[in-house]
């Protein structure tokens, strides 16, 4: 820690990094991954690197009495051609548990993708600052935590506070780990505290760790792994809308593979609460199978809409719906229940379902809007957290 008039510059490292497995050092700084290194390796799937280095539920936590506070990020974005570009990514300042403020992240690297091969362009090293009571920054002893964007790969370049920071001890929080598609990662949430896992856990009372990959939930054995070997007091797994709109596999494939996800997480975590959670409803896909595509005409319009390709009638012949995922999903969670009683299953419909879908449609036919995410976070916590629930830790 070194002092540079009113500024001290402190080390972002793994005391002061919640949410990621790993952190790598680059040339410029610190860089945070949701997935181990062997994890990272056996996918070799440049789509699922991407997404587990986006720190959705990352954050940076420590105390102090700063009433200013300032982080050096170098972000790295992905646009498509032809698609309009995600808004600017925000980073969230919590302060005692409560958000306060936040900043919007710039510059930065863009990658674009869909027209031949990926286009790089390197931009600066950017700074965002907090201050004052304005900020929430008020004098005093304080735990101040900074929410990372969800959706832009980000270094850590350097923190710089007017107060010396220490690492917030133990919380005695339990640890919350949940694993799932895009719309746990956050997609379409307008921040990183607002997508529906973190609204959750700030109304259980849990320490988040988001295992959400965007396109990625696809009962990858490697994923299984790595929550087999988290710490984690609950867990959650939420599977379909992937291995749907991937056109995956058949239902011949999906019901053992679900085993043996499931099996892995057991081998690390005997006893542990975990509940799964089968999809939300999505219009296109709940009949029809993938693969999933664009939308032409909206496309040609400057907006993005998701729907699905797949023949109907193929179901019979083992395709995938997401009503099909339902049921088999419950089928596998109340067989292995009747051994496993720390073994529980949410109906994703009552997250959000039809008449969800009537009075608040997904904006592009996948993906819930903010206002969504928070009514959804609202009731997974009551599902899950209240006392009694299959995920109360007393």
């Amino acid at each position: 820690m070194t002092t540079d008039i009113w500024t001290i510059t402190t080390p972002i490292d793994g005391p002061y990094v919640r949410g990621a497995r790993e952190l790598e050092r680059t040339e410029r700084g610190t860089l945070p991954h949701r997935l181990p290194a062997i994890a990272r390796e056996q996918a070799n799937d440049a789509a699922l690197s991407l997404v587990e280095s986006q720190p959705s539920a990352v954050r940076i936590v420590f105390r102090t009495e700063a009433t200013t506070i300032e982080l050096d990020t170098l972000r790295t974005r992905t646009t498509y051609a032809g698609m309009p570009p995600r808004p600017d990514g925000l980073i969230d300042l919590v302060v005692d548990g409560r958000v306060v403020a936040e900043a919007s992240t710039s510059g930065g690297n863009t990658i674009t993708l869909g027209a031949g091969e990926p286009q790089v362009d390197n931009g600066p090293v950017s700074t965002i600052r907090f201050e004052g009571a304005a900020d929430g920054l008020v004098a005093g002893v304080k735990d101040v935590e900074l929410w990372l964007p969800q959706y832009e790969t980000t270094e850590l370049i350097e923190l710089r506070t007017d107060a010396p920071v220490e690492p917030i001890p133990a919380t005695g929080k339990p640890v919350w780990l949940h694993h799932g598609s895009s719309i746990s990662h956050g997609s379409n949430a307008a921040k990183p505290t607002g997508i529906w896992p973190a609204v959750a856990s700030r109304l259980g009372g849990v320490d988040l760790v988001n295992l959400g990959f965007s396109g990625n939930a696809l009962l990858d054995p490697f994923t299984a792994r790595a929550i087999r070997d988290a710490e984690a007091d609950v867990i959650s797994v939420k599977f379909g809308i992937n291995v749907v709109n991937l056109d995956l596999m058949r239902l011949r494939a999906f019901g053992p593979a679900v085993h043996g996800f499931l099996d892995t997480i057991r081998d690390g975590h005997p006893d542990t609460p975990l509940l799964v959670v089968t999809p939300i409803y999505g219009g296109s896909h709940e009949d029809v199978p993938g693969p999933g595509g664009f939308d032409a005409e909206a496309l040609s319009a400057g907006t993005v809409r998701f729907v699905a390709t797949g023949d109907p009638a193929e179901v019979a012949a083992g395709k995938l719906t997401l009503q099909v995922i339902r049921a088999e999903l419950e089928r596998i969670v109340r067989e292995r229940a009747a051994t496993d009683p720390n073994l529980h299953l949410l109906n994703g419909l009552d997250l959000y379902g039809e008449q969800d879908a009537e009075e608040r449609p997904l904006p592009d036919g996948l993906h819930p809007d903010s206002e969504t995410h928070q009514l959804m976070g609202e009731r997974f916590a009551a599902f899950a957290f209240s006392e009694g629930a299959p995920l109360a830790v007393e």
